[in-house]
């Protein structure tokens, strides 16, 4: 295919109204994961998007089997199980690990089983644990709209304290933050990420969006500034990278999306570690 062809087919496809949707929300929950991501990662708790994604796949199982909307029932389940992991990750007795593991496992049991007791529910299941294109309506525009809104709202007006929190919980307690009250906050905007995000990249790839952006831009900034600056720009550019290669290739959103952002990663620490020889 020339590039010429290529160009009229992503055209074409970009004609379409569910395209432009999900082209919209798909660049504002990526943008959304990423900033999210680098307070999460910092903190090695990047692991709670991948159990979220798994509770989401639960709830919007059960929604489906009583006959509620999906996305409504979802989101406070999601975001009361952000909450209660958030919790369990400060706690002694139970790891963060642990817990994500057990919340993942267990949300994706119980789902499975509401799936193979409910006839006929495979294939919109399917779209949640998979990711589909079709998927997105108006109503996700909108959350991802408001949802990207708070986010750069919370980095715009409360960057220092994000800043702090990040690094030395404790000592930003200690100065008068409200440590509980961000985390809480950073919560409860992942949840609603990874519930908006896995009906386009499906329960088993959304968590990638957390991670990858992230740790690519920490191979090449040595700042929370530039960390955070560039996760936004790296996850935006493989989403439309991503999405541009599954329209050429046929090949599913999703699984386009995350080979993007591995290739990013490649290239980041192939190019941080270049600059480290250079200054030797």
């Amino acid at each position: 295919m020339s590039i010429g062809e290529a160009f009229g087919t992503l055209g074409e496809m970009f004609s379409y109204g569910w395209m432009q949707r999900a082209l919209i929300v798909g660049t504002l929950v990526s943008l959304c994961a990423a900033l999210l991501g680098v307070m999460l990662v910092l903190r090695r708790v990047s692991m709670i998007g991948d159990g979220l994604s798994h509770v989401g796949f639960g709830a919007m199982a059960a929604a489906l089997a009583i006959g509620a909307a999906p996305l409504p029932f979802a989101v406070p389940l999601v975001i009361a199980a952000a909450f209660l992991l958030i919790r369990l990750s400060r706690s002694e007795r139970v790891g963060g690990d642990a817990a994500v593991a057990v919340a993942a496992s267990s949300s994706l049991a119980i789902g499975l089983i509401i799936v193979s007791l409910g006839p006929g529910m495979n294939a919109d299941v399917s779209s949640y644990m998979y990711g589909s294109v079709l998927a997105m309506n108006s109503q996700d525009v909108v959350l991802s709209l408001t949802l990207s809104a708070a986010v750069l709202g919370l980095y715009l007006f409360s960057y220092n304290r994000l800043f702090a929190i990040t690094f030395d919980e404790g000592f930003a307690t200690a100065t008068g933050v409200r440590s509980g009250l961000y985390g809480t906050l950073v919560a409860v905007l992942t949840a609603v990420t990874v519930v908006v995000g896995m009906r386009m990249m499906g329960a088993l790839l959304i968590s990638s969006l957390v991670v990858f952006p992230p740790l690519a831009a920490m191979r090449v900034c040595r700042s929370f500034r530039g960390v955070t600056v560039w996760s936004g720009v790296i996850a935006v550019s493989c989403f439309l990278v991503g999405i541009s290669a599954s329209c050429l290739c046929g090949t599913p959103v999703g699984a386009s999306v995350v080979a993007a952002d591995l290739v990013a990663l490649l290239l980041c620490t192939s190019v941080g570690r270049a600059v480290r020889d250079s200054k030797r």
